[in-house]
């Protein structure tokens, strides 16, 4: 396409009819990347989505661009080997809490901790939705479904933490009906030379309707959700009179409001998306009363060299010395008759 069309929302729109339920937040999540895309110069003939299974998992086919559509939490793997194989390709990758975190755990951790240059977005909805709602690896304790008709005991895994504790070195939240602000990550995960991975709160309005409703309803947002910006103070709420202020005798996090009990905005911590520890407690926010979830860029700390630079690094350094048929006869090899 010549270089000095610009492209649309629209010319990354497919011809597909798309297949969500009516108010499904997926539907929200894809408008923004197809309004985002143009903004960041990207290209339909160099721009890929891989997905696992899901319904998440059916975005490639309402984007014009390349796409696989994948097994069932295998995505990683197929996104990782397409980049190695054309590193010129900008490589999304779309998941879901069930398809990533649970049959899928594995090839995500790994992807993360090698820092292969693609950009992971995984929609959170606490519940398996495609196969009729079962219970997730992100459902809540007590969540009542089919396959835990008395309510699940186990405990929740944090994405979050999930993500830094596999090596990830770009984590990031929003939610899909923050129009504003999702382009802002979308465009910051996209800029990182490295694995970036966005977990994204998604309705699932037939199977777990407003499970993010303390979070993400109007009413509550202000006071419920805490906006990082890069050394910018930690002050949220209606009244903008809310903190975040580090704890030294608990070690911890814990919400302050300016201007009671001798507080003032210097007590309030000033976010350093560089900090890994930070990000850690940070990831833990908004599990207690009172405590926002923290939405935004929560870590970002780019590698010296990407996993991608360093296989293509390595690559070229033995490209003509070896051949496949050197390879299988070096060492001790022997016939068998």
């Amino acid at each position: 396409m010549d270089d000095m069309v610009k492209l649309t929302a629209k010319d990354f729109t497919s011809d597909q009819e798309v297949r969500w339920c009516p108010g499904c937040g997926d539907y929200a999540i894809l408008k923004c990347m197809q309004r985002t895309l143009p903004e960041l110069g990207a290209t339909r003939e160099n721009t890929v989505f891989v997905s696992g299974i899901g319904c998440s998992s059916r975005f490639p086919y309402y984007m014009d661009t390349y796409g696989f559509h994948t097994i069932h939490g295998r995505a990683p793997s197929v996104a990782t080997g397409l980049k190695l194989s054309n590193p010129d390709l900008d490589v999304w990758l779309i998941t879901g809490d069930g398809d990533g975190l649970s049959i899928g755990g594995n090839h995500l951790m790994h992807s993360l901790r090698r820092d292969v240059d693609i950009n992971i977005l995984l929609f959170n909805n606490k519940i398996y939705g495609l196969t009729k709602g079962q219970f997730s690896p992100t459902s809540d304790v007590g969540t009542k479904s089919p396959s835990t008709p008395q309510g699940s005991i186990d405990p929740a895994l944090n994405p979050i933490n999930f993500a830094l504790g596999s090596g990830a070195r770009f984590v990031a939240r929003t939610v899909d009906t923050a129009q504003k602000h999702m382009p802002g990550v979308f465009t910051r995960a996209h800029g990182f030379k490295g694995a970036s991975f966005v977990e994204i709160l998604q309705n699932c309005i037939v199977y777990n309707d407003a499970t993010w409703a303390n979070v993400t309803d109007k009413a509550v947002a202000a006071d419920a959700q805490l906006l990082l910006e890069n050394g910018e103070p930690m002050v949220f709420g209606k009244e903008r009179n809310k903190g975040i202020r580090f704890n030294l005798e608990k070690f911890a996090l814990e919400v302050i409001t300016i201007g009671e009990n001798g507080m003032t905005e210097a007590d309030v911590l000033v976010h350093d998306e560089r900090n890994l520890q930070m990000a850690r407690m940070l990831a833990e926010l908004g599990g207690n009363a009172g405590e926002p979830m923290a939405m935004g860029v929560l870590y970002a700390e780019q590698a010296e060299q990407s996993y991608t630079e360093a296989v293509i690094e390595q690559v070229n350094a033995y490209k003509g010395k070896r051949t496949l048929k050197d390879m299988m006869y070096s060492g001790e090899t022997w016939v068998v008759k």
